[in-house]
Order: C-alpha cells, then sequence, then structure tokens
C-alpha cells in the first residue's frame, strides 16, 4: 500500500497559496478582529444558554435579572471577575503563577484561525476568503496549541504550591496525553480521503457527500475524544471538586481565574469548530437545502450554515453537562487507552486498505462490504474478549479471605484496593491506646478521677 499515492489523489488547489498572504493590512487585521469579536460573543451567549439550558433540565429558573432574559449576566460576570482583589499566596512561584493562565488562554484563540467561516466573497471590493488564513498543515496547528494549552494548566498546578492543584495538574497532563493521541487518529482517515491537511481543500472535498457518512467510526471517536479534551463532564477530573477542591485553578482569583475559564469555553468554540470543518461538511450547507436553493452556498449566507452546526455541537456539550455524571480515573484512563487507541488504528488500517483499492480500480460496493464483515467480526471478538476478561476479574475481587493485609479475616470479601487493618499500632495518627474505647466505673465518675 502506498500511503503517498493516496495522499496524492487530491492534488493540492493552487489557488490555496494565492488566496491567503495578499490581502491588505486592514483586511488583514480586520480577520483578526472579527475572529476575536466573534470568539469573545460565543463565550457569552454559551456561557447564557448553557446556565438556562441546565437550569431548565433541573428545573431551576437560571439567570434573569442582567438583562433581556439575563443575557448581559456573562458580562456582568466578566466584569465582576476582572474587578474582584487579585490575591497570590506568598509561596508561589510568581512568574510561573502569572504565566500560566495567559498560556492557557493565548493557544485558544490562535486556534481558530484557520477555521473556514465561508467561501471567497467580496469586502470593499477586495475578493477574499471568510477565514484567517490557511495552511498545509492546518490541523496540526489545532493539535498543536491544544498541547500547548495543556502546558497552562500543567505549570498551574506546580506554581500554586498546592497538592489540589498539583494533582489537578497531573490529571490533566495524563488526560490529553490518553485523548489527544486517539483524536489524532481520527484526523488521519479524513486527510486520507480528502489528499490534504489544509482546512479548505477538507471543506472542498466534501462537495459532493460528508465525511460524517463516510468515516462515521472517527467522527464517534473524534466526539468522544473531543470531550475529553475539553476537560468537561463527564471528563472533567482535573476540575473535580469533589476531591481536589478546585482543581489546577484553586489558588486563582479574579482576572487569572477568569483567563482559564475564557480557555475552557473558546476551547469548547474551536473543537466544536473543526467538528464541523471536518465531518459536517464545513460552511457547506445540508442536502435538502441545496437540492431547492442552488444559491445555498454563495456569498454570506454560509456563514449562517457554519454558525447553526457549530451551535449544535455547543449544545450538545451542555446537554451532556447536565445529564451525565463525572466518570472515574481508570474508567477515563481506560477509554482513552485500551478502547480508542486500539480502534483508532484498526480503523485506519481498513480505511488506508480501502482508499488504496479505490485508486487501483476496485469495485466499491464489495471493498465496503467486505471491510463492514472485517470491521464487525473485530468488534464482535474485542467485546467478548473483554467481557471474558471482565467477569475474570471479578470474580478474583470477590473471593472470601483473599489478601493477607486487607481481608477482614471474617470470611467477608477483601476489598479491591488496600486498606491499613483496623488494629494497627498507628492508625490516623493516634496510637492503639489512644485508639481504644474509654470505660469508667461509677465510682470513678462519682469521685472525679476520671
Amino acid at each position: 500500500m502506498r500511503v503517498s499515492s493516496v495522499l496524492a489523489a487530491a492534488p493540492p488547489d493552487p489557488t490555496l497559496e494565492a488566496s491567503f498572504g495578499r490581502d491588505p493590512w486592514w483586511l488583514i487585521g480586520g480577520k483578526v478582529l472579527a475572529v476575536f469579536v466573534f470568539l469573545v460573543v460565543t463565550v457569552l451567549l454559551t456561557m447564557w444558554i448553557e446556565r438556562r439550558v441546565i437550569g431548565r433540565m433541573q428545573l431551576r429558573v437560571g439567570p434573569n435579572r442582567a438583562g433581556p432574559f439575563g443575557l448581559l449576566q456573562g458580562l456582568a460576570d466578566g466584569v465582576k471577575l476582572a474587578l474582584k482583589e487579585d490575591i497570590v499566596p506568598r509561596n508561589v512561584d510568581k512568574v510561573v503563577f502569572i504565566l500560566a493562565p495567559i498560556m492557557s488562554a493565548v493557544p485558544a484563540f490562535i486556534s481558530f484561525i484557520i477555521i473556514p467561516f465561508g467561501p471567497t466573497v467580496s469586502i470593499f471590493g477586495h475578493h477574499t476568503p471568510l477565514q484567517g488564513t490557511d495552511l498545509p498543515v492546518a490541523v496540526l496547528l489545532v493539535l498543536a496549541m491544544s498541547s500547548m494549552g495543556v502546558y497552562g494548566i500543567v505549570l498551574a498546578g506546580w506554581s500554586s504550591m498546592s497538592p489540589y492543584s498539583l494533582l489537578g495538574g497531573l490529571r490533566s497532563s495524563a488526560q490529553v496525553i490518553s485523548y489527544e493521541i486517539a483524536m489524532g487518529l481520527s484526523f488521519v482517515a479524513v486527510f486520507l480521503f480528502a489528499g490534504s491537511m489544509s482546512t479548505t481543500e477538507i471543506v472542498n472535498a466534501q462537495a459532493d457527500r460528508w465525511f460524517v457518512l463516510l468515516l462515521l467510526p472517527s467522527f464517534v471517536i473524534y466526539v468522544v475524544t473531543m470531550m475529553g479534551e475539553s476537560n468537561r463532564i463527564p471528563f472533567d477530573l482535573p476540575e473535580g471538586e469533589g476531591e481536589l477542591v478546585g482543581g489546577f485553578h484553586t489558588e486563582y482569583s479574579s482576572l487569572k481565574f477568569a483567563m482559564f475559564f475564557l480557555a475552557e469555553y473558546i476551547n469548547l468554540a474551536t473543537l466544536s469548530a473543526l467538528a464541523t470543518t471536518l465531518f459536517l461538511g464545513g460552511w457547506r450547507a445540508p442536502a435538502p437545502i441545496t437540492m431547492v436553493w442552488e444559491g445555498a452556498n454563495t456569498g454570506w449566507w454560509p456563514v449562517l450554515w457554519f454558525i447553526a452546526k457549530m451551535g449544535l455541537f455547543i449544545f450538545f456539550f451542555i446537554w451532556l453537562r447536565g445529564s451525565l455524571p463525572r466518570v472515574r480515573y481508570d474508567q477515563l484512563m481506560k477509554l482513552g487507552w485500551k478502547v480508542l487507541m486500539p480502534v483508532s488504528l484498526g480503523w485506519i488500517m481498513l480505511v488506508a486498505t480501502v482508499r488504496a483499492l479505490q485508486l487501483e480500480g476496485y469495485d466499491m460496493r464489495q471493498i465496503m462490504l467486505y471491510g463492514a464483515v472485517a470491521a464487525g467480526v473485530v468488534l464482535i471478538a474485542t467485546i467478548l474478549w473483554e467481557t471474558m476478561r471482565g467477569d475474570g476479574d471479578a470474580a478474583k475481587e470477590i473471593v472470601p479471605g483473599a489478601g493477607s493485609g486487607s481481608g477482614t479475616g471474617t470470611g467477608e470479601a477483601a476489598p479491591a484496593f488496600p486498606v491499613p487493618p483496623m488494629d494497627a499500632p498507628h492508625y490516623h495518627g493516634r496510637s492503639a491506646q489512644a485508639s481504644q474505647p474509654v470505660t469508667t466505673t461509677r465510682e470513678e465518675v462519682g469521685s472525679g478521677t476520671h
């Protein structure tokens, strides 16, 4: 199989380089400003929608005081955070402590610059694409910026000199390593079919059929990994309030905390926009609209389709937050390393084989049939293996009296994790004598000798 020939199947558009970098300075600055304003407004609206929707799901009112229907509540909260007292703990590494929120927020803004909002339009007589810029490896820029954003979280936990913050930062680093690899693997199938890593070329390759139909397993894997990448429920382990107080930003307040908050919601918007670009046709209108309206993908109308698709993804995030509980950390790591990565690798091998056979002129119906049968066999075998293996592990955990240091000695089931025996000489910092129950006699109580 020649991967180079597969990638070369769709040659890059020669007008790609000519479309970017030739705009006047005021137009380039206007695009950057438009992306910045769009992200800030998206964050404010997302906060309002999230609080209203979850309030409705939980039979609460939600914000309804600041502005009509509470629309200005997010802006009021931002102003409040910016004007609050900025408290810096005494023993922190001040330089790293201050740089950490900046390192989280800035990459989140940069990632959005390669997202195409629409086709080429005319702005004051200049024909320019509705996109900040594009690169031959534009999607890799998003992965690079998301990796840089993790440094801000890890350094925030380390510089705070707090065990809770440090544990939150370490959790975030382990979580991103687990899910970013699977996320990158989910992109490979898209690159094989589009023949490019450019976001513009990927959108153009979906002119006839969206990749969500051709590459449904890649889409499902990306949806799961983007939830882990965003550090939100059900994968918000770095912030786990129940066990880590507030997680990596426990010691932060005022504007520094607001920047972490801003970075989280911008990442939410970026991941949703990237999913729209890679799998849902980008700014292209859905099939029913294009069938009855030929001009649906021209002019400024594609911006509306793009924002609608992106909004659906954001609502999906909000719906999950209001519906699902936080998973255990071992479940999170098992899903990333033992499920998503092996499935991604197997799917890439299948897609690469199908793509190579397609380029050689084989019948696609037979290829898809054999591929579906092979994928089904592998999936069923994997489920059976995990089920049998899980039953064996469960049987080992409930053997009565198992374990010498953790069993109770009374024939009860041994716990799945080691615990100190109750009759230890020092238990929770108290001596065995202090842990014994105090017994007194009536004479001692009456004489006051106790």
